[in-house]
């Protein structure tokens, strides 16, 4: 059934592929950002209640859900390299972290931000903040880990044993407003369920959350292009290609 992926396990070949999607992917990051940040912080109503400065939610909840969506893509490529041993997996993951990384530290500083007008104060000790922060250092845990060691295949085993038991932290971050009592408001968005957001303000943020969804694609994808050719320095294809730049630039 998955024998049309096999050959894609070659890095020559995931490196040819990943180079034919990252355009698609960084045009469409790019236009679903611009509608969705344009919209909602310049056209999108006022909120009765919050006044303005509830239009960080259209970077703030992008972000941090985004954060954890990358962190599920983290684990799920690590567990495959290290059930299935696949190099091109654990590469992946490795070009994932610092990604989903950012977007944790964005949503930590937007949500300060909005923290500050409506709770009167930049930090509390939220469930829902302190989970986002346990998020950046299990983040910065596995991108620790995987330049601590020099033998790749050590630095891919700890750090994706890290990263798959990092998993448990994303039901606590979803769902402490529901087990907790906190300061931090319920979810935006809940899937499957009415949404109580007009269309104005609706459509805009889900531009922006499929935005970052598609720009974790690229900027991963750009990411895994280089870590590919980092451990692939010394083979024939990789030679030829920088003989061939070198060609065309003299």
């Amino acid at each position: 059934m998955w024998k049309w992926l096999h050959p894609y396990a070659h890095p020559e070949r995931a490196y040819h592929l990943a180079g034919a999607m990252l355009p698609w992917f960084a045009a469409l990051a790019t236009l679903l950002i611009a509608t969705g940040t344009i919209w909602g912080l310049g056209f999108a109503p006022v909120d009765y209640q919050q006044g303005d400065s509830y239009r960080i939610i259209f970077l703030h909840v992008p972000a941090a859900s985004m954060s954890m969506a990358a962190y599920t893509a983290m684990a799920i490529c690590a567990f495959i390299g290290l059930v299935w041993q696949l190099k091109l997996a654990d590469i992946a993951a490795a070009a994932i972290a610092p990604v989903g990384a950012v977007l944790t530290f964005i949503a930590l500083l937007t949500g300060a931000a909005w923290g500050k007008p409506m709770w009167g104060t930049w930090w509390v000790w939220d469930a829902r903040l302190t989970s986002e922060l346990v998020l950046l250092f299990l983040y910065l845990g596995v991108i620790a880990l995987y330049a601590s060691f020099e033998d790749k295949v050590m630095a891919a085993k700890a750090a994706g044993i890290l990263a798959i038991v990092g998993v448990i932290n994303l039901p606590i971050i979803k769902y402490s407003v529901e087990w907790w009592n906190t300061l931090h408001q319920p979810n935006a968005i809940t899937v499957g369920q009415s949404n109580n957001m007009p269309p104005e303000m609706l459509i805009p943020l889900l531009c922006n959350i499929f935005g970052f969804a598609v720009l974790i694609g690229a900027l991963s994808i750009l990411r895994f292009r280089a870590e590919v050719l980092a451990r692939n320095s010394m083979r024939p294809w990789v030679r030829a290609m920088v003989e061939a730049e070198e060609k065309k630039s003299a």
